[in-house]
């Protein structure tokens, strides 16, 4: 099958062994094939050959057995040298196996020989220790009696010696000294009196020396040798006396006298007794004190931990020292010189002393240093025993400074706090403050109420019997007082030298109970900074009573009392003020700043104790609904007293002002009752309108509205009426809704709107009248009840009893019984629930019943439930 066209040798290399390792493509092995081919074939121009492709893959073909046959050979001589490998490897892990288990036979036995010698040999060395510790105390006890021998000799050469030894021969001294003490004060012999007695003189002495050289160090600064004086009077007696000399000699207290030292804080002690300037938060004689104590407790707790061998009982005895010495004294001063200016700077200075302790006292926790590991038995006990005269301090201590540093910070404040004395002077101090604040205004009110009480009472009594059966003037009744001796002339000149009273020292000012709260919120924050976290619930509801009584009794209270007086001692006759509604406005704004202080600053302050913070709640409640009881009685009487100023301008109206003479048409203005009820009722709108809001103004328009309503009923019913005098009325009616429209309460418009169509029944032909009253709300009423009203039309009597026919109702007589239910309505019209006439309801908006409730201060606290 050999090619013309291609010899053999072009694909061998693709049908090499090589070819096929790796990846193999069976498309990429066609492709390299027949490439050269399909070179060829597309090079002619003739038609396509397949014979030169049917070759070249015959002989691959060929090739390729060839290969397999030749894989396959040498994959079966491969096979069988990996299985007799394989039978060799067996072979020889099984004898590794069966070594490696004698191996580790022989290892436990050894094993379990070395346990044996162990267990024997720490028996051994037990019985070795206990005997070495038997012979130690033996030997000591021998030495004990030895050296106790030659105390009895006055011989103390050894120890002389022993003490020349250097830092050993020092610590061996003391240990034996302490130890013949302890038995000196035991041993019960004729000559152990002179013998204690020479052991006592002796350690006398080897104290006094190692302080010396202690000091000595101390004051050459050897931290080394002030250990090593440190350690040994540890063991000699507990270490107390050097203690006592590193700190009583230590030149911070020594140098430490600060009076005069520091430059006097001018600015802090012009502005501390100022209640409305910011609280001081800091004194330069305090912070400079302060500064020098961190900066002396940071370089002492490296010195203190280099020396002591217990670092922490040390520092315990520094700061003790330095709260019951230099930040005591200092404290003392301050508060001295802030007490005898006033209690608000006492106040002041002991809270900053407080806040800048406790800044100090987080500060110095940083310096908590651990325990040392006790060289001896002895350092465990002795030495905390005499510093802290306490029992041994058993368990870990790591937090000893932290602990001493917060007893200290509180023992320090104690004579301040204790009980109830920081609550005491703060009371005080509010009250003070509050009676200077409130000084010209409780004199004013004083002042007024005294006069309209009595003084004015006795003018009007004056000025009502002076004369020939005529009133009298002010001036006239004043000057009868005086004649009567009841007044003396001179009155109005203050004798005590205080300012003559003004009216606006009366007014109620925001800015006035801001001030309040601003001072009251100050003591607050003292009393969390310095009263126990227990008692602070406590203590902030007894200055929420200082502020009700102030806030509450002192200031509102008082306002509505004099309002209320000025209101009853003032004359009927005179058109009535409406000053009183600003107060309202102003007692409205105070309690709702008031109520909002109470809310957000004092009761969650409380919410630790529910007991306090419901009976605060419930005290705050009362104080608001006596007030608002106080402002209702207040609205209660400008209501009284504008209803009755317009019914004294209602009775001013003529007999015949409805009926004019030869029916004047000129006429048709207003009355002069219509345009006076008019003005008056367009004052009280502005008047509430500015002073007044939300349910307020609208319950107090209400019943300004439905009381005029009634008068108005009353009044219709008293006046005859012309064909011209109906229009003139209907003008003054329609005067009076206008207003009264321009009070935008929508219950007053269908009762104003009833008046006019009632006064419509004046003016409407006869014909036309009982489809008129059927049509309009008079049709919710009987007839017969309308008869007052259309009685006084001057043609009534022409078609009155067709009208009545027409009816079908019977007549009544004239008599009283008739008279009496015509005047019911009226009487039914005062009704502010509903209109009812004979059991027949107009249709009226419900209304409030008075006053009863319903003037309401700004919101309270949680839990009150309005009644």
């Amino acid at each position: 099958m050999a090619n013309p066209t291609r010899d053999d040798s072009d694909i061998a290399e693709h049908l090499e062994l090589s070819a096929f390792k790796g990846k193999f493509d069976i498309t990429d092995f066609v492709g390299s094939i027949s490439e050269k081919l399909i070179v060829q074939s597309k090079s002619d121009n003739g038609p396509f050959d397949p014979k030169p492709f049917i070759r070249t893959f015959e002989a691959a073909v060929d090739k390729l057995i060839e290969v397999r046959k030749d894989v396959q050979t040498r994959t079966e001589q491969m096979e069988k040298s990996v299985r007799v490998s394989e039978r060799e490897y067996s072979k020889k892990m099984t004898d590794l196996k069966r070594q490696f288990e004698v191996v580790g036979s022989s290892f436990n036995a050894m094993e379990s020989r070395m346990n044996q010698v162990s267990s024997t040999a720490v028996r051994i060395g037990d019985q070795l220790e206990t005997v070495h510790i038997e012979r130690q105390r033996a030997q000591a006890a021998y030495d004990l009696i030895d050296f106790y021998n030659q105390f009895i000799k006055s011989d103390t050469s050894r120890l002389d010696t022993m003490r020349k030894e250097g830092r050993a021969g020092r610590r061996q001294v003391a240990v034996i000294l302490r130890r013949l003490n302890t038995v000196a004060k035991e041993v019960d012999l004729p000559t152990a009196d002179k013998t204690r007695e020479s052991i006592e003189k002796y350690c006398e002495k080897f104290e006094k020396e190692m302080l010396n050289l202690f000091d000595r160090c101390y004051r050459k600064g050897d931290p080394k040798m002030m250990h090593h004086c440190a350690q040994t009077l540890l063991e000699f007696n507990g270490g107390t006396s050097c203690v006592q000399v590193y700190v009583n000699q230590h030149d911070f207290f020594i140098n430490n006298v600060r009076d005069g030292r520091s430059a006097d804080d001018t600015v802090l002690w012009k502005l501390i007794p100022d209640p409305d300037a910011s609280p001081p938060k800091s004194e330069l004689g305090l912070t400079e004190l302060f500064a020098e104590i961190r900066a002396t407790v940071d370089t002492e707790a490296q010195i203190v931990k280099a020396v002591f061998p217990n670092p922490p009982v040390v520092m315990q005895v520094f700061l003790q020292r330095v709260f019951a010495q230099s930040i005591q004294q200092h404290m003392e001063q301050l508060l001295h010189r802030g007490a005898d200016i006033s209690e608000l700077a006492y106040l002041r200075i002991l809270q900053l002393v407080h806040f800048q302790a406790s800044a100090l006292v987080e500060d110095l926790k940083t310096h908590e240093l651990p325990h040392m590991s006790p060289r001896t038995p002895y350092e465990a006990t002795e030495f905390r025993r005499s510093i802290t005269g306490s029992a041994p301090v058993t368990g870990s201590t790591s937090a000893a400074i932290s602990t001493m540093l917060e007893t200290a910070m509180e023992e320090l404040f104690i004579p301040y706090t204790e009980g109830h004395r920081y609550l005491e002077r703060e009371n005080k101090n509010l009250g003070v403050l509050y009676s200077g604040l409130l000084a010209n205004f409780t004199r004013y009110h004083k002042t007024n109420k005294a006069k309209s009480s009595m003084f004015d009472r006795m003018v009007d009594r004056i000025a009502a019997t002076s004369g020939s059966g005529t009133s009298a003037t002010p001036n006239q009744a004043t000057a009868a007082l005086m004649r009567f001796g009841v007044i003396n002339a001179d009155r109005g000149n203050d004798k005590s030298g205080e300012e003559p009273v003004r009216e606006e020292d009366g007014i109620l000012d925001i800015d006035v109970a801001e001030r309040i709260l601003k001072w009251h919120a100050e003591a607050i924050g003292r009393c969390v900074e310095l009263s126990p976290s227990s008692d602070v619930p406590k203590n902030t509801f007894a200055l929420l009573r200082v502020l009700a009584e102030v806030i509450g009794n002192a200031y509102i209270e008082e306002a509505l009392e004099t309002a209320e007086v000025r209101l009853e001692s003032s004359d009927n006759k005179t058109e009535p003020s409406l000053q009183p509604l600003t107060l309202l406005r102003s007692i409205d704004l105070i309690c709702h700043l008031w109520q909002q202080y109470v809310n957000t600053a004092l009761l969650p302050l409380a919410s630790s104790t529910l007991t306090i913070r419901r009976e605060m709640v419930a005290f705050n409640n009362q104080t608001v609904s006596r007030l608002e009881a106080g402002a209702n009685r207040l609205l209660q009487r400008i209501t009284d007293s504008i209803v009755a100023w317009l019914s004294a301008q209602l009775a001013k109206q003529k007999r015949n002002d409805f009926k004019p003479k030869n029916d004047d048409f000129s006429a048709r203005m207003n009355t002069e009752p219509c345009i006076a009820c008019c003005e008056t009722l367009a004052k009280v709108r502005d008047a509430a309108n500015q002073s007044l809001s939300g349910k307020n103004l609208e319950v107090f328009l209400t019943e300004i509205g439905v009381a005029f309503h009634s008068l108005l009923l009353e009044h219709l019913r008293r006046f005859p009426v012309s064909a011209t005098g109906g229009l003139m009325l209907a003008t003054d009616i329609k005067s009076y809704q206008d207003t009264i429209s321009t009070f935008g309460i929508p219950a007053l418009h269908e009762r104003f709107e009833f008046i006019r169509q009632l006064g419509q029944v004046f003016i409407v032909r006869p014909d036309i009248l009982k489809s008129y009253i059927t049509e309009t709300y008079l049709g919710r009423i009987e007839p017969l009840l309308l008869k007052p009203y259309l009685s006084l039309r001057s043609d009534w009597s022409q078609f009155e009893k067709a009208f009545y026919d027409s009816q079908a109702i019977p007549e009544e007589g004239n008599g009283t019984a008739l008279k009496d239910r015509f005047g019911r309505l009226s009487i039914m019209m005062k009704d502010l629930e509903s209109l009812k006439i004979e059991g027949l309801s107009m249709g009226m908006p419900t209304l409030p019943a008075g006053f009863a409730g319903g003037f309401s201060l700004p919101s309270r606290p949680f839990g009150h439930s309005s009644s």
